[in-house]
């Protein structure tokens, strides 16, 4: 799958509590990286993908972990931070109302402080651009674009100690993804997905996340346990 290190390194993990992060959490200890794993306490509509990422950074070996507090509902403009626009429910064309504007941007620039004060020079996002959903900050363009600012704006950058952004699920499609956080043991009952999860994490089974979700098992040909609203 990839190098293993012979001397471990440091990286920072953006764990949203989602099947994707969780695979990428895995993914970035299995080949040897001391990962801090970092969430983010929004203003999302529901806290239920905090609860999962505690969870999953516990148990997938997350040297450290914290959650940062920041309000993007302040912001609005996205179905996942403000309450008076719906989810959708069906599939549509273009960015969809879930796009949360600048988020990306937003956490890896939290990640990007949390890694220059730990000296890590690896940073982990979850972000794919098969099964995307359409946001602009999934795109590998926008990865590439942000590991030249992190290079340009910061002491380690200009100091001759380089950040690499990693984005390995870029390339796969959800089927692949499932099976490879399979293979590393990730617990996906433990993740959360849905754009609108209840209290208990249970999800919707009709928003986007959800048929992305569904379809990715399915296709992967393995069970999912995924917990449904009834």
């Amino acid at each position: 799958m990839s190098r293993v290190l012979s001397v471990p390194e440091q990286a920072v993990v953006l764990l949203s509590g989602g099947l994707d992060s969780a695979t990428t959490l895995a993914m970035a200890r299995e080949q040897g990286y001391v990962c801090h794993a970092i969430s983010f306490n929004y203003g999302q509509r529901h806290a239920a993908e905090l609860d999962a990422a505690v969870k999953l950074a516990h148990n997938l070996g997350a040297a450290s972990y914290r959650v940062v507090n920041i309000d993007l509902a302040q912001m609005g403009g996205s179905a996942l931070t403000d309450a008076t626009i719906a989810v959708p429910e069906s599939a549509t064309e273009g960015i969809p109302l879930t796009y949360v504007p600048a988020r990306n941007t937003v956490f890896l620039s939290y990640a990007l402080a949390l890694a220059e004060v730990l000296q890590a020079q690896h940073i982990f996002i979850g972000v794919n651009a098969i099964d995307y959903s359409g946001y602009p900050d999934c795109r590998p363009a926008f990865i590439e674009a942000f590991e030249r600012l992190a290079n340009l704006a910061t002491r380690s950058g200009v100091e001759g100690s380089p950040f690499k952004i990693h984005a390995p699920l870029q390339y796969l499609s959800k089927a692949e993804i499932i099976r490879i956080g399979t293979q590393l043991g990730v617990d996906f009952s433990q993740t959360v997905s849905c754009y609108q999860a209840d209290g208990e994490g249970r999800a919707c089974g009709r928003c986007d996340a959800c048929r992305l979700r569904a379809e990715g098992f399915a296709q992967a040909g393995l069970p999912d346990l995924t917990a449904y609203q009834t």
